[in-house]
């Protein structure tokens, strides 16, 4: 029988003024904001290709940033779980076995959507001008929209059940809604992108 006058109060559970807690909601938030902000002004300036001398090194290089911030968040997730309470409620076996199963699936979506779209697919080689022939259709894209996005999402919100941690969940949701309002701006934005391209 689930508690519900525990459910009802995770406050109590989640210290929304502790340090880590807080420094992990801004890795979160700040993390697709960068890679934005960075892409659109590489496409209307060409910034980092002339730097580089070349759109691919210039892309592979932003990838780099990017892989390296996307590590620093989970590690920083991961921290902001230790300094937090773990909730009993969550500690039964079947939310342990819940969130492994979680891992995994966004492991899938995550990897196979990389291996479909390729490193520079991946890391926002369109707003380069390396731009693909085709829409890619196949596994995972042909289940959802945006499998990267939402594989990761799978996998945070895993890591905050094996872990028992309700700030864990919280920070899931900021996950969440950073990636919605992401797929807000870069979906329009590449489409016209490609629009382009066919004129």
């Amino acid at each position: 029988m689930v508690d519900l006058s525990i459910m009802a109060d995770l406050s109590q559970y989640v210290d929304l003024k502790e340090y880590n807690f807080l420094f992990a909601a801004a890795c979160i938030i700040f993390n697709p904001l960068f890679w934005n902000v960075v892409a659109r002004w590489e496409y209307r300036t060409h910034t980092l290709t002339r730097l580089f001398r070349s759109p691919y090194i210039g892309c592979y290089s932003l990838g780099a940033v990017i892989i390296s911030l996307a590590l620093y968040r989970s590690h920083c997730f991961t921290e902001a779980m230790a300094f937090q309470p773990q909730l009993d409620f969550l500690k039964g076996q079947e939310f342990y076995y819940i969130g492994v199963a979680l891992v995994a699936v966004g492991g899938v979506l995550v990897i196979s959507s990389f291996l479909a779209l390729g490193f520079v697919g991946t890391y926002l080689g369109d707003y380069f001008g390396i731009l693909m022939d085709e829409k890619v259709t196949c596994f995972p894209f042909i289940v959802m929209e945006n499998p990267m996005y939402w594989g990761s999402t799978a996998n945070y919100l895993g890591l905050a059940l094996m872990n028992s941690s309700p700030a864990g969940l919280v920070l899931t949701a900021v996950v969440a809604i950073s990636y919605k309002v992401a797929i807000l701006f870069e979906g329009p934005f590449t489409e016209k992108i490609y629009r382009m391209k066919e004129k």
